[in-house]
Formats: C-alpha cells, structure tokens, sequence
C-alpha cells in the first residue's frame, strides 16, 4: 500500500521534502489546517484503483492568528473546503523501449509530485489582487488508475481551498517533466458539484517554457459574459497562441499566423525552382507560418528543411497516434504506388510498359508485379537504391493491390459511355458539370491571345447528335437535357507550358464535352471538343463524336481519356486541395488566434477542423512540392500549383462554397422556397447533390439552433469583438488576395453568422467526403 501526501517542491532542484498542505510558519503564527481527507493508492494484481478514504471528523477548528499568512486569510473567510482533481493522462500507444522506461520514470515523478503542478482559479475576483482568486500550486500525487480506458492514466490531486473560494473557472498546469504531457481532462469535484475542464492537448515541458499552460472549464462562454476572476487569463491565452510573427516556430509551440506558400521550391536546384504562390501575381490563401530560414532572398524562399523533418504545425494539431497510423496505413500503398519522385524518375527510363489490358489486371488479380525471375535495377545506388531494388524484386505482397470498385464487376466499365457520364454525377469529381443554357458555347479568355471565343460545338453538331435520341435541339434545351463539362478557360494558358515539357514530356488539350440527360435517366457524352492555342493558320480547336468505324470510335475513346485525365487533375488540384484543404487553413488560423477555446463558435468549429493543418504540412512536403506526387501523376506537371493559384484568383468565392450556391450557379437547381433547401434539382437522381443537400441540412439546423441559442440578443453579434476579430482577419488576413471582393458576406446578424458557420462547416465535412474517398475506387 502506497499513501500519497503533499509535497514541497524544489523548482531549482531535484530535492523532494515531505511537508504539510501549506508552508510552515513561524511557532507562535502558525496554522493548524487539517487535511479532509488522504489518496491511498490501492495496487492489486487484478486491477489499479485509487481508494479515496475521507478521515474521520476531528471537530477541530481552524485557528486565525492577527498576521495572516494568505490574502483569504485577511479576507471575510472564516473556513475552509477540500476540492479534488482527477486528473486523465494520454499514454502513447506504441512505445519504444527507451521511451517505456523514460514513462516508467515519468510515472514515479507523477507519484511523488515531481510531474505536475495544477492550480484552480476562481471566476470570482480576490479583492486583494484584482485578479481572480488563486489556489495554492498543488502537485499531482498518487499512482495512477488504470480504469477501463487503456489509452489513459488518472492521477489525483487534493486542494483546501476558502469556503467562499468561487467556481474554478480555469486551472494552470505546470509540467515538470523534461517531455510534454498530453492532458486529457481535468474534473474538479467540489462537493456536489463536478466541474470538467476538456484538455485534449499537449503541454509543454517547462524546460521548453516556463509558462504554464491555461485550461479554461468546458462551459462555452462569449467573451461578453466571462467571469471577471478569468477574463485576464482569456485575453492572455489569446495573446500567446497568435506568438509575436518573429523567429523559426519550435515543435513544442502552439502558436498560429500566417505566411505565403514559399517553401514547395529549391532556387538552389534548377529542375526544383517554382512560384511563390500568394501576391498579386499568383494570389492563393496563406498558410500557417513556419519561419523557416530563408535559403534566397530574392525570391524570399524558405527552407524545406531535412528530408525527414516535419514541417511545423502547432502541436495540438499533430496526428494522434491512432490517426497517425490509420494515415500511415492509408499512405503505404500510395508510397509504393507513386513510390517517391526520384524513383519514378528513375523507373520511367526503364521501359517498364503496359503491353495489354491483362497487364494492368495483374495490379490487382496476382500477387505479383516484378517477378523475382526478372530482377530489375533501378539504378538509383547505393543502399536506398539496393532498397528499393529489393521491394520491386520480392513485390509479391508489397505491391498487390484492392481492385477499384470501377472494375470489380466490370473490366472495362471506365472505357464505357455509360460510366463516362455516370461519374460526371456520382463519380470523384461530381462538381464541375454544369447546365449547358446555350450554344454557341464562348470564352472568356482574351481572343488576342487565345483564338475566337466562339467554341467548335455549333449547334448543327448537337442537333445531329440528339436526333439519335428522338428529340430536336430546341426540345433538348427547352427540356434542360443537355450538360456542359468546360475547363477550356481553366486549362488552355497552362497548355503549351504543359506540351513543352522535356524531362517529364505528357500531352493535354484543352476540354469541352456536352452530355444528353435521356428519358431513361442516363447521362450519355454526345460530343467532345479539344483545343490548343491558335496558330496563324489553325484554331486548333478539334471535335470527336460517336462513329461506327474502328478508327472513329477509338479516337473517341482517346478524347474521353483527355478529358479524364483534366478531370482528374482538376478535381485534385482545384476542388479537392483548394477549395477544402488549402482554403480552410485561414479559417482554422483564425479560429485559433482570434477566438478563446471558451468562445462558443470555437467549440463548434474545432471538431470539423482537426488535423487539417497537419494534412496541409505533410502536403507542402511531399504533395505539391516541386518534383512531389502530384506533379509526377497528374498531366499539369510542375504547372501543377500555378493552376491552382489561377483557378482561385479566376473561380473561388466564399459565398459560392455553399451547396446549394454552389448547384443555382452551375444551374444544376434553381431556386425554389418551397423545397426545404431552398433550391430544386434539375436532375432528381443527382447522387452528390441530392445526399449532400441533406447533409447540408442538417448542418444548417444544428447550426442555426446553435447560434441562437448563444446569441440571443440581436445586438450581440456585432458587439462580439472576439468575433468580429475573426471574420475580419479571415478575409484581410488568411484571404489577403481576396480582400477587396465584394462578395464577402457581412458579419452583422445571427443569419449571417449562421451562413459563414454552414458553409465553413459543409466544406470540411461533406464536401471534403464526397471528392476525397473516392479516390481510390474512381481513380
């Protein structure tokens, strides 16, 4: 049997020595202060438990001397309570040997005090200080429970505190271990009373910084209704996690700013040189600032640091092990499916080739890709190089792969025009199909440099077209059946800079294709247009229908391959990595630097948020890069970023994010205050539209109930100054490019405030779901 009991603490030793709650005083001033009650530690060899035993009455009274010790002593106060504090401990779920022992060793500190101090702070003002009323530092003692939850360590610790202390209002942790502790919880137990204050965090060591970190209860709060005892504390916490903009940001830190995305290049490597992406030239949504050195100053870019260095995110938005490795495991087929660029590099020299459809079925039907009687090298060298020789060459498990739910029943259903169309709508990328309203179908790009505007779809090539379907044109228009695919204006600047490149040569053309919705429901492709820039002589501008011949119907089938190879990039590169990860990240930096974890539309927002950052860090990495992933599989190449950042400056408007927005301007719904979106399909069997309106439903009324329920003064909102912080330094701040739009929502009434939230909401969740798991069974 264990008995814990308070601890003095040397803060500038390691010296422990045993003394009461409170430090002693001189013989003739000194206090008698019973402890109410002991933490005996119970080890059984079942289970751990701590066995809180309250002591038997002493009926003694507490004596007062004329010189008090503490200012609740020269105070009205005429007694004392005992408060207790659990405290829960995330452990680390894998662990190294080195690391076991260093908790074995981290767990005896916790037991005898040396782990961590906690003090309460009451939402009541101490009249001697001005500023809330404080408890003692008291250290966290005891062995911990083990309890049911094997992820988590409970500890206890033990405050007397005056009887008209107040409610703790918020608790300072100090951590007094050489490594950082990840806090679950704390839950204060004052009498009847049971207070939680919500951790989920990582707190520093205070080797690292001295200062202690704040844990606010887990009531939501607007900044207008803080307690006075912590309302100093809530300024102050802000004030720290926005840092001072200065020095390179270390990992312990959780602070939050903003910089430009000058860190996916290397001016020192001629093939690895790419644009800063965020100014006037290539506008883009900033990131979360790192402060890197600079490895060139003109242009300023910042260093990609070691290869196996991560790149900074406020701590508390690293991966928890669980996720860490569910990312890790997701990851592990895509590393040997891209496996790494120089790798690519290298095996593309190699004249490894397709020779027929049965070798791509191989991928997923055998269990081998390389057999070990066909060692290939890869010429890399040395001991990555034998590596990676070794993966290929045994490959057997390493590189078999799920069969993409697009073939599982049918080999060839991505070669069909069925599924051409049906993927438009409920495919990977269900966003860009639009209501063709008419023809012909016209640019807006300038006819100086890009050709006449005027499209090579005429309507005599339409009308042909859907005579096969029994109808007239006028019919087909008047009946809202045909559908537009465009990314002719997204694509044809970037297509001569594409075509030219030489160390990593590809072909595109710039698309159109025109769908027919049919009376039996289906989506079916009548025409395809495929444009490059203009010559003197040609408009380059060429269109594929249906034929019966071989020649004709192949040569469809190779337009429908460029059109899907846009598409994919597309979808990647603009709906997936803008508009739901690179565009979110302001909106996550604000939330942090401007409003207090205790602010009730953080609490609302920060579930849909976490681990975006780091998702956007590993991204920067290894992602979009210069000579990464996505330039090496996806046609713009290292044109890749440069595409994004026109596709923001050209198409991206917050108030369109919004799904129904979103479908009225593609003309996919139009508007209809009966339906309870607001908005009526204009093809009812619309898979992404149709499901996510009733998400985007339900996010719209929880949201809506939420809000009113926080702000249900009228005049609340604009008065909220923690909240018009924010929505400021969004749109100035994280949008910098995009300031000056007038399409900003205002910030005034409950409404608008709901609509931001929605939207926001709808793009992390739904949104980012419908474009992002499908990647794999589409792609």
């Amino acid at each position: 049997m264990f008995i814990a009991s308070p601890v003095k603490t040397n803060f500038y030793g390691v010296s422990l020595v045993r003394s009461p709650a409170f430090p002693v005083l001189p013989r003739r001033l000194q206090h008698r202060v019973p402890l109410s009650r002991q933490v005996r530690a119970v080890i059984s060899r079942e289970e751990k438990a701590v066995d809180q035993e309250d002591e038997k009455s002493t009926n003694r009274s507490v004596v007062y001397s004329s010189s008090p010790a503490f200012p609740w002593q020269r105070s009205k106060y005429t007694g004392t309570k005992t408060v207790m504090a659990v405290v829960k401990i995330r452990k680390k779920i894998r662990e190294k040997l080195t690391e076991r022992l260093e908790h074995q060793f981290e767990l005896l500190m916790k037991a005898v005090g040396q782990g961590m101090l906690i003090q309460l702070v009451s939402e009541d003002i101490d009249p001697e200080t001005g500023s809330g009323r404080r408890s003692l530092e008291t250290p966290v003692l005891g062995l911990p429970k083990a309890r049911n939850d094997p992820r988590n360590l409970e500890f206890t610790a033990t405050f007397t505190v005056p009887t008209d202390f107040g409610k703790p209002g918020a608790i300072l942790v100090t951590n007094l271990l050489s490594s950082e502790i990840c806090l679950s919880e704390i839950i204060i137990r004052d009498g009847s009373d049971t207070i939680l204050f919500p951790g989920n965090t990582w707190i520093h060591s205070r080797n690292d910084n001295p200062d202690g970190r704040i844990i606010f209860r887990s009531q939501p709060c607007l900044p207008s209704h803080t307690p006075a005892g912590v309302k100093e504390l809530r300024e102050k916490d802000l004030r720290i996690v926005r840092g001072n903009g200065k020095g390179e940001r270390k990992p312990h830190e959780r602070i939050y700013d903003y910089d430009v995305y000058n860190d996916l290049g290397d001016p020192r490597k001629k093939d690895r040189v790419r644009p800063i992406l965020g100014g006037p030239e290539m506008p883009y949504p900033r990131r979360c600032r790192s402060g890197r050195p600079l490895v060139s100053k003109n242009p300023p870019c910042e260093s990609r640091g070691k290869d196996k260095e991560e790149f900074y995110v406020p701590r508390d938005e690293e991966f928890e092990d669980i996720k860490r490795d569910t990312f890790t495991a997701g990851r592990l087929k895509a590393l040997f499916h891209n496996l790494v660029p120089s790798i690519a590099a290298a095996l593309s020299n190699l004249d490894i080739s397709f020779t027929c459809f049965s070798d791509i079925d191989k991928l997923y039907k055998c269990d081998i890709v390389l057999r070990p009687t066909e060692p290939k090298d890869t010429g890399l060298g040395g001991f990555f190089g034998s590596f990676v020789d070794g993966i290929l060459n045994v490959g057997e498990t390493l590189l078999k792969y799920d069969t993409p739910a697009v073939i599982k029943s049918d080999r060839f259903a991505w070669l069909r025009d069925n599924e051409f169309g049906r993927q438009a709508l409920a495919g990977v990328n269900p966003v860009n199909i639009e209501l063709l309203k008419e023809l012909p179908i016209r640019s807006k790009l300038d006819p100086a440099v890009y050709g006449p505007q005027e499209s090579a779809l005429i309507e005599e090539v339409i009308a042909k077209e859907v005579q096969h379907y029994g109808m007239t044109l006028e019919q087909a228009f008047e009946e809202k059946r045909l559908f537009l695919l465009d990314y002719h204006d997204m694509l044809l600047p970037f297509v001569d800079k594409i075509n030219s490149l030489k160390d990593d040569p590809r072909k595109t053309y710039a698309s159109r294709t025109i769908f027919f919705y049919s009376k039996a429901g289906a989506l079916r492709p009548l025409a395809i247009e495929l444009s490059l820039p203009p010559t003197p002589d040609n408009d380059n501008k060429f269109v594929y229908v249906h034929g019966h011949d071989a020649t004709t119907h192949w040569m469809w089938k190779l337009a429908k391959a460029h059109v899907c190879s846009n598409d994919a990039g597309v979808h990647q590169l603009v709906n997936h990595w803008l508009r739901t990860h690179a565009s979110m990240e302001p909106y996550i930096i604000a939330t942090n630097r401007q409003l207090s974890t205790m602010h009730p539309v953080y609490k609302l927002l920060h579930p849909h948020m976490r681990y975006t950052l780091e998702i956007n860090a590993r991204a920067r990495k290894s992602l979009i890069n210069g000579g990464g992933i996505i330039e090496s599989c996806f046609t713009p190449g290292k044109y890749s970023m440069e595409l994004s950042s026109a596709a923001y400056k050209n198409m991206w408007r917050f108030d369109m994010e919004g799904l129904p927005s979103d479908l009225v301007r593609r003309g996919m719904a139009e508007e209809d205050a009966s339906e309870e979106c607001g908005v009526k399909l204009v093809i009812e069997d619309y898979p992404y539209a149709a499901d996510g309106l009733l998400i985007w439903k339900a996010i719209k009324n929880l949201v809506e109930s939420y809000v009113k329920h926080f702000y249900s003064d009228p005049k609340s909102i604009a008065s909220d100054f923690e909240l018009q912080a924010w929505w400021d330094e969004i749109k100035n701040k994280g949008h910098y490019d995009k300031k000056d739009e007038p399409w900003w929502p205002k910030l005034n009434t409950t409404q608008d405030l709901s609509e931001i939230l929605t939207n926001m909401i709808w793009i992390a969740s739904g949104q980012h779901a419908a474009i992002n798991f499908g990647q794999y069974p589409f792609g």
